[in-house]
């Protein structure tokens, strides 16, 4: 019999799952957003909230739920059926593979950084296929091939690159941090700066709606590069007592991450001025706002260490992309098994193997997530989804306050807690939706035609 994991494990894939090249991207766009300091770390600490007011609540219903599965069968027994199945649809459609493809693309892209010469976007067929692409497939089958070997050996590969990019991030945070004593914070001084944004290098004040509406968009990149931790819940019967492991895990492991982002971009600020020009001769005169191709991780070490510090950092995001995948792929074959038991996914994907790993699920997950690689189009489904998980993370949270699902009723410092996470959500949800129509809208799209498909694979299975 396979031994099953531990509440350090969970915490791993927590973190490793969440911690991809997001952190080292995305806090230029915000920058560009909102222009002040306080503003820009302010996207973070509401990140921070979120994130870990939802693991909390993911993990109390995993207490209740401690199956293979998680947040599909949370929202199975919450509400129905159809509504697990949208959420599984969606989530291999798009989400899982989506972000399977993408993770893997980031990888080949910086190890093109160190071997331009082998990797690169420059097509072997007419237009089509990369360097950098077979690498990203080679990838994804390498890391489905090592979870198809037992969940134990996955789980040991998570554990050493989570190990391994957290003690990168670790030494990025100590480096910004010696330099920010060393320059005497001069970047902070102007932390409560007034905001402004940026536009095609256009910069105006901003304040009122439009500072809100603006904040708000600009969470998106936060809000991505602390997504996942959900995926531990995907693979609760690989864990010794769930019902405890789980929780734990998902609290933990998202509050070292969130703790360790807002460190980072501590550390960002102590190294470069938050604004910038865009045709700054070096990666200081840039700064955060305009790192080169938002390569903010590269531009701080750059820095500091010179030419040196961007390769140094092409090689932590190789490491820590390769992590995310790993733990991402691990837990996406749990849910696909899951579904199939109940006959909402192909027949075999619920089949395992003498390591009680359900191999053909994993594969199924794998097949899609390479052809993602190769179609280009992984980028633009994951924006078209920002809607669609935000409706899904509202629908499992919503569910803690149903009696019928956790036998009692919530404590009033819960019910405060929850109440305000489901209406940021709808805030944010709202704004996206009035400010990214078409994007949130396809987003919304994507799910609902889920719903014919739904009909269609249950009878289908059942016959």
């Amino acid at each position: 019999m396979n031994k099953k994991l531990n509440t350090l494990d969970a915490s791993m894939l927590v973190m490793g799952s969440m911690i991809g090249s997001g952190i080292f991207l995305v806090s230029s766009e915000v920058a560009r957003s909102v222009g002040s300091p306080i503003y820009w770390i302010g996207t973070w600490l509401l990140t921070a909230f979120l994130t870990i007011t939802g693991a909390y609540a993911y993990g109390k219903l995993s207490s209740v739920f401690p199956k293979t599965g998680g947040q599909y069968i949370y929202l199975k027994e919450s509400y129905n059926p159809l509504t697990g199945f949208l959420f599984g649809w969606t989530t291999f459609l798009v989400i899982q593979t989506g972000t399977i493809a993408a993770v893997a693309v980031a990888f080949a892209r910086y190890a093109g950084f160190i071997f331009p010469g082998i990797l690169n976007d420059t097509p072997l067929v007419g237009d089509f296929i990369t360097t950098q692409q077979i690498l990203a497939a080679s990838l994804i089958a390498l890391l489905t091939y090592i979870n198809s070997r037992g969940v134990q050996f996955a789980s040991l590969v998570q554990n050493i690159f989570t190990i391994t990019k957290i003690g990168a991030i670790i030494i990025l945070i100590i480096i910004g941090l010696y330099v920010g004593i060393a320059n005497e914070w001069i970047h902070f001084e102007g932390f409560f700066a007034a905001p402004f944004t940026v536009e095609k290098n256009a910069s105006h004040a901003i304040g009122g709606w439009e500072l809100i509406s603006l904040f708000g968009v600009a969470m998106i990149g936060p809000l991505f590069s602390s997504s996942a931790w959900n995926n531990v819940t995907f693979a609760s019967a690989d864990f010794e007592d769930p019902k405890k492991t789980i929780a734990k895990g998902l609290v933990y492991g998202s509050a070292l991450v969130c703790l360790l982002y807002l460190l980072t971009n501590m550390a960002y600020l102590s190294i470069l001025p938050l604004k910038g020009e865009a045709d700054g001769i070096n990666s200081y005169a840039r700064g955060i706002m305009f790192a080169t191709q938002d390569r903010l991780g590269a531009a701080a070490l750059e820095t500091v260490l010179g030419g040196i510090g961007a390769l140094v950092m092409a090689v932590f995001i190789m490491i820590s992309t390769f992590g995310c995948n790993n733990g991402i792929i691990l837990a996406g074959g749990r849910l696909f098994q899951a579904m199939a038991n109940d006959r909402l996914f192909f027949k075999k994907a619920a089949e395992t193997n003498d390591k009680d790993v359900p191999v053909y699920s994993l594969g199924i997950q794998g097949l899609w997530a390479i052809l993602l690689c190769f179609s280009g189009s992984y980028g633009a489904l994951l924006d078209f989804t920002v809607f669609a998980i935000l409706i899904f993370y509202f629908l499992t949270v919503a569910s803690v306050f149903k009696t019928r699902i956790m036998q009692n009723e919530l404590p009033l410092l819960q019910k405060l807690l929850f109440s305000g996470y489901l209406i940021l959500l709808v805030g944010i949800a709202g704004n996206l939706l009035w400010v990214k129509t078409l994007s949130s809208s396809i987003g919304l799209g994507i799910v609902l035609l889920g719903i014919p498909f739904y009909f269609v694979m249950k009878k289908t299975q059942s016959n």
